[in-house]
């Protein structure tokens, strides 16, 4: 009994992270100051291949589930499945709320408007990971990266293995950069993200639903 009444709360957790991810990588869009850094990614790998932002979060996602499954060194099925199925409603989740989150005028804020928003907006991605890697029940690919790096192999340090999780991303706004001379939703949020995500996670994980403890499976 004591399982399933765990299991039924991680669940809670689990569905209002991905509400939470959703609307808050959606927020640092709209903001146009920069986002979390493999949310900048996407939407500059969007605006590479010209395919929707939310085909181009699920595509993306299924390529760091496949690395995930090298860096564990073995077929997880349940893992693989986890992944599937996250990104499906959060890619498309992040799309539709950017619309509404445009509709209520995010991007005509004043700058400093737009840069609290957008400071809050990746607050509430750092805390959204935080929580559903401690539910680990399903988790999006990119920060499943950083758990499987975290707990395998760097002894549970948040940050240390935040930033090596973002080297994939890093290189997608390198080459999109080189191939548009582009650059969209990077900027002030993504070197924001890049030095606090991990630091503020590691903080998510001891102050935000502290009850909810890490169910570590690496």
């Amino acid at each position: 009994m004591a399982k399933m009444q765990d299991f039924g709360q991680r669940m809670r957790f689990l569905a209002f992270s991905i509400v939470l991810n959703s609307a808050a990588n959606a927020l640092t869009i709209s903001t146009n100051l920069g986002s979390a850094v493999w949310t900048g990614s996407s939407v500059n790998l969007a605006n590479w291949i010209h395919v929707p932002l939310g085909t181009t979060l699920f595509g993306y996602g299924i390529v760091i589930t496949l690395m995930n499954q090298l860096l564990l060194g073995k077929f997880d099925r349940r893992r693989l499945i986890s992944n599937l199925l996250y990104i499906v409603p959060f890619s498309y989740l992040v799309e539709w709320i950017g619309y509404f989150w445009d509709w209520l005028g995010v991007g005509r804020l004043s700058l400093t408007g737009r840069v609290i928003v957008d400071i809050i907006g990746l607050f509430g991605v750092a805390f959204a990971v935080s929580i559903y890697q401690r539910c680990n029940i399903i988790m999006h690919p990119n920060d499943d990266l950083s758990y499987i790096i975290r707990f395998r192999f760097l002894h549970g340090s948040a940050v240390i293995a935040q930033w090596a999780s973002y080297l994939p991303p890093v290189i997608i706004i390198v080459l999109s950069y080189l191939m548009t001379g582009q650059l969209h939703a990077i900027g002030f949020g993504t070197v924001w993200a890049l030095v606090t995500q991990g630091i503020v996670m590691a903080w998510a994980d001891q102050h935000v639903f502290p009850s909810l403890k890490h169910h570590v499976d690496v």
